[in-house]
């Protein structure tokens, strides 16, 4: 038992993971399991080896593509099923397409896991929903004041801009972001502000693809892999054609063989963390643009109000920081010690 585990609580963490002894099934647990709830797909929630999968109807198609086929049971938000004595329902996170908060009733009393989410407008997945509960677990990535979003549309536009820039230069714009869900949002919010096709790497083409199949309109994507790469006899006429084009690309291009194919090239990062300028340095980027898809700190304060939760759990980045607000305010805050990661930040 944890020092902040009761002996009543609906979930607890156990070496697998975050554990609901009612109902014997664990949320995105990190070592294998019979059963699992998983909120949504990034790695760090959604690993491979469980026995069963449990996830929302918008989000199996993102477990197919990161886990292949497995034994997934699919749910409709908010339509409640039952596991052992536990009443569960999903209900949207506004992180990714498909992501999901775990809402848990048994023994009289509900909890919500929340996963990751975010409060800003995303044209590529459902709006966060506040679910009323007793006890609420808290994502805390980005739990300190410093960290405060800008419209996401003003940063959209100065991505716009910076191609612009690029091409009176003749460079190419390489905007690094994470594959699933930030790619795609920036893709989707491009609509209408610059509908040029956009060059991707193939890691974030497969996830564009699975996003066109779910209905998301997004601008024009073409694979960079459709040209030739360098070291060919071609291969300059392949860097000429990047020329004053947007390439998006994950973060583990940067510095990899694989962007030696543009002859002239400047870098961005779009990323909650480039809020803080001393990131952009240590990311070795030209340029950073602010786009979370994470609750900003006005955000989690909100959000953990909406659900009118007497008791909240915080997990992963700067809890500390947010149990200490919270306890100001009279509320049960403790930190709760997880495997997740915070991919997709």
């Amino acid at each position: 038992m944890s020092a902040n585990e009761r002996p009543d609580d609906l979930v607890v963490v156990r070496p697998e993971g975050l554990y609901c002894p009612s109902g014997d099934f664990y949320i995105d647990p990190w070592r294998p399991v019979a059963r699992a709830v998983v909120t949504h797909g990034h790695g760090d929630h959604a690993r491979p080896d469980m026995g069963e999968y449990h996830t929302s109807a918008a989000g199996l198609p993102i477990l197919r593509w990161r886990l292949g086929e497995r034994r997934y049971r699919a749910h409709q938000y908010g339509a409640p099923f039952q596991i052992g004595e536990a009443w569960v329902s999903l209900h949207p996170a506004g992180h990714v397409l498909g992501s999901a908060q775990v809402r848990i009733e048994a023994r009289g009393r509900v909890w919500v896991v929340s996963g990751d989410y975010k409060r800003q407008s995303d044209p590529t997945c459902a709006a966060f929903e506040p679910v009323a509960c007793d006890t609420f677990v808290t994502e805390a990535t980005f739990a300190l004041p410093i960290y405060r979003w800008p419209d996401t549309r003003d940063e959209i536009a100065q991505i716009a801009q910076w191609r612009e820039r690029c091409a009176e230069r003749g460079e190419a714009a390489v905007l690094c972001c994470y594959a699933l869900g930030k790619a795609q949002r920036v893709l989707a919010e491009l609509r209408g502000l610059d509908d040029r096709p956009v060059w991707t790497h193939g890691a974030i083409e497969a996830g564009v693809q699975v996003y066109r199949e779910a209905g998301v309109a997004m601008v024009e994507t073409r694979p960079v892999a459709e040209l030739p790469a360098p070291g060919r006899s071609s291969a300059a006429a392949a860097r000429d054609a990047f020329a004053g084009e947007l390439v998006l690309a994950p973060p583990s291009a940067l510095g990899s063989a694989w962007m030696r194919r543009f002859r002239d090239a400047q870098t961005g990062f779009a990323s909650g963390w480039m809020r803080v300028r001393g990131n952009r340095r240590r990311r070795n980027v030209d340029r950073g643009f602010v786009i979370s898809d994470h609750a900003d700190w006005p955000a989690l304060l909100d959000s953990i109000r909406a659900t009118g939760a007497q008791r909240v759990l915080a997990t992963h980045g700067r809890a500390d920081a947010l149990v200490r607000v919270l306890r100001e305010d009279g509320i049960d805050a403790a930190a709760l010690a997880t495997g997740f990661e915070g991919e997709g930040a």
